[in-house]
């Protein structure tokens, strides 16, 4: 069972970075998931999919999986730099887009 160690990015209703400091854990599944036929519900028989650890570190994490004896892999975050553009911006005559409204 391989596990993935990973730092999730932000959702795109969030304009902080509350949730993105710590690293996960999570398993990767070992089975498919199944739609149960009278209520369409989507189940199955893995357990450990529902384990979701969270760490202070990737150091931390991986150390974990090693001492356990987890095959793991490590997703790095993609960094995307901020481009810092103010509302007077949208309105420059220098403005390289088209208007789209």
């Amino acid at each position: 069972m391989t596990a993935r160690i990973y730092r999730p990015a932000r959702t795109a209703t969030q304009s902080g970075q509350a949730r993105t400091k710590l690293w996960v854990l999570e398993f990767e599944p070992a089975e498919a998931r199944e739609i149960e036929p009278l209520m369409g519900w989507t189940s199955s028989g893995d357990m450990k999919s529902q384990v979701r650890l969270k760490f202070g570190s990737k150091e931390e994490a991986i150390a974990y999986a090693q001492k356990n004896g987890l095959t793991y892999r490590v997703e790095e975050p993609k960094l995307h730099p901020r481009t810092i553009q103010s509302y007077s911006d949208n309105f420059k005559s220098t403005r390289l887009g088209q208007w789209t409204h």
